[in-house]
């Protein structure tokens, strides 16, 4: 069903491509851009997710990143775009929803876009939340020795896809006891289901290089900035959440206690009520 404060999907057309995005909420509030992390279409952040924030007067825009769920497709291992490309994707989504400023809000490997768009587009960056990400710092510590991953799996079959995907974000948990197996496998079912081609959504976002600003780095961010970590995270541990707030001026740390490599339901108020409080002063 779809969400009361949603006003449903639409298929946009964004830098040639055809990419889906939802927003929820009031136009006129303060927009927030959710920018889901590597492999993951806009249903990782959860619809539910989406209604807490804009219940606290925010504009909220949700997109499936090229190669997930409803958005443009390239063959497996195959893509055509570059990292530049999904960046300025976010800059595209903006303008066709006719907003000049957003709160970006970026995971994992996609806080890479939050970089570049925070030094090298900082006219349309309202602030900045890095959520499960990090500086990619040599001497941080390494994902931890009980991250255990999955065997890949046979992508012509679909179920195995889905234990393949369950079983990942099993282990990105990291023990977390928040950790809700029927509600991820039902997540899951649905993202195979509704992509173009999972065997591209698994594959294609890794096979690209990671590109940063075209001068500077977080140092040179300007744009307020909350960092938010799980303190059971595994593929990144707390210090690299640490290091980002430590390298951009000004940060503030959120740390979720028991939350791992996601955004687990029980941490949602704390999240929800720290972004409300870094996103006032203004309209974006």
């Amino acid at each position: 069903m779809t969400s009361l404060r949603s006003h449903g999907e639409q298929l946009l057309e964004i830098n040639g491509v055809e990419l889906c995005a939802e927003t929820f909420g009031d136009r006129a509030d303060p927009a927030i851009v959710l920018v889901a992390g590597a492999a993951a279409s806009m249903l990782w952040w959860d619809a539910d997710l989406c209604e807490e924030i804009t219940a606290r007067g925010r504009f909220v825009v949700r997109y499936d990143h090229r190669d997930t769920g409803r958005s443009a497709c390239c063959p497996p291992g195959q893509p055509t775009y570059s990292f530049t490309d999904l960046t300025l994707d976010v800059l595209g989504i903006q303008d066709a929803l006719g907003i000049e400023r957003a709160h970006l809000v970026c995971q994992s490997m996609f806080g890479g876009i939050g970089l570049v768009l925070g030094v090298d587009h900082p006219d349309r960056v309202a602030s900045l939340t890095f959520v499960s990400t990090s500086t990619g710092a040599d001497d941080l510590p390494p994902p931890s020795s009980d991250l255990a991953m999955p065997a890949e799996p046979d992508v012509s079959d679909a179920a195995a896809v889905v234990e393949y995907v369950v079983a990942g974000a099993r282990a990105y948990a990291g023990g977390s006891p928040y950790f809700d197996e029927t509600a991820i496998r039902a997540l899951v079912e649905r993202d195979v289901a509704r992509a173009r081609n999972y065997a591209s959504t698994l594959v294609n976002h890794f096979a690209i290089e990671p590109a940063g600003p075209t001068h500077g780095g977080f140092g040179d961010i300007a744009a307020p900035t909350l960092v938010v970590h799980g303190d059971h995270d595994p593929l990144l541990p707390l210090p690299h959440g640490e290091a980002l707030r430590d390298a951009v001026r000004g940060a503030e740390l959120l740390v979720l206690e028991g939350a791992g490599h996601d955004l687990p339901r029980p941490v949602w108020d704390d999240f929800v009520s720290a972004l409300e409080r870094h996103t006032e002063g203004g309209r974006a």
